[in-house]
């Protein structure tokens, strides 16, 4: 399994998303096992920055469910069972489905362009094995089929349970092989959508976030087979 790098920390909001992303993947590559203390100070001291976006990053490990805060004693790392994460990953199918499906009936020319243009990069990434280029260019392609659905309510509600299943989503393209995968099952969701074909935009999408749940689960299971770093 390659390991993930983060890239230098610039900016303060810019900080805080890096200090998450960074503690995030090594929750999901079990560098952090459930239980471990999330100290500030130590983290802050890891990272070469302050506590305050350090701050900012638990508070969001503890909105998407990777830890716990407790009052008045930090945030520990949380256990998330198999189970857990197969619910999750069937509730946000079944939303992201749904949008696929809108997406196909309702995407504007411009949008259906941004599309097209954004899974070309995503293709370029996988060709270039660069996990964060992908990473950034997938978000887009799922940002840009739930803004294609153009019904609010279904994109905030798909894309808050996003946010809690992104980090496990994100940790699967350690894997070369995945990049290649989730691009191909990128083009045929393009592929469908291009076409106005709604059922079939919505089946390919449920696929792919099951295959992506199953590359989770694989990811889960190396790291549990492995031997679990200490902060």
């Amino acid at each position: 399994m390659t390991a993930m790098t983060a890239h230098p920390l610039a900016g303060q909001g810019s900080l805080c998303e890096r200090v998450f992303s960074r503690l995030a993947d090594e929750i999901v590559l079990g560098q952090l096992p459930p239980g471990t203390h999330l100290d500030e100070k130590a983290i802050a001291s890891r990272c070469g920055v302050s506590r305050t976006p350090v701050r900012e990053a638990l508070k969001q490990l503890a909105a998407t469910g990777l830890a716990n805060y407790r009052p008045h004693r930090g945030s520990v790392v949380r256990s998330l069972t198999s189970a857990d994460l197969d619910l999750m990953f069937e509730a946000i199918a079944e939303l992201e489905s749904s949008c696929a499906r809108y997406a196909a009936l309702r995407m504007t020319l411009p949008e259906r362009e941004a599309l097209r243009a954004c899974h070309a990069l995503g293709r370029q990434a996988a060709r270039e094995r660069d996990m964060e280029l992908y990473d950034r260019a997938n978000r887009e392609f799922h940002a840009l089929v739930f803004a294609g659905a153009h019904n609010p309510f279904l994109q905030e509600t798909t894309g808050a349970l996003r946010d809690r299943v992104m980090p496990f989503r994100r940790g699967q393209f350690a894997r070369h092989e995945r990049l290649e995968e989730s691009v191909l099952e990128h083009s045929r969701v393009v592929n469908a959508i291009l076409a106005g074909d709604a059922e079939a935009a919505g089946q390919e999408m449920r696929n792919h976030l099951l295959s992506a749940r199953m590359a989770a689960a694989r990811l889960s299971a190396a790291a549990a087979a492995g031997a679990p770093g200490a902060l």
